[in-house]
């Protein structure tokens, strides 16, 4: 093989793709877990609740199940979601 510039220039592209495919380099991230938390109101959740039962995504048996589940349940719901 002779070395010219063309070769030189595929072999610095095989390199580099090397290296980043294997994980020779990092480039930070990957391990960061962030946790948030997002509280919703009774009022919130019973607007979103009719919004189902009004497009019809739910049933009137469900939306009346989850309507006294939420009636009956605490002041707010926090739930967690990982991003």
């Amino acid at each position: 093989m002779r070395i010219n510039r063309t070769n030189v220039l595929r072999l610095g592209r095989s390199l580099i793709l090397t290296v980043i495919l294997s994980g020779w380099v990092s480039f930070g991230g990957g391990d960061e877990t962030v946790h948030q938390t997002i509280t919703t109101t009774k009022g919130q959740e019973l607007q979103d609740l009719k919004a189902a039962y009004d497009k019809g995504i739910i049933s009137e048996r469900e939306y009346n199940q989850q309507r006294d589940k939420i009636l009956k349940g605490p002041q707010a719901t926090p739930s967690v979601s990982q991003i």
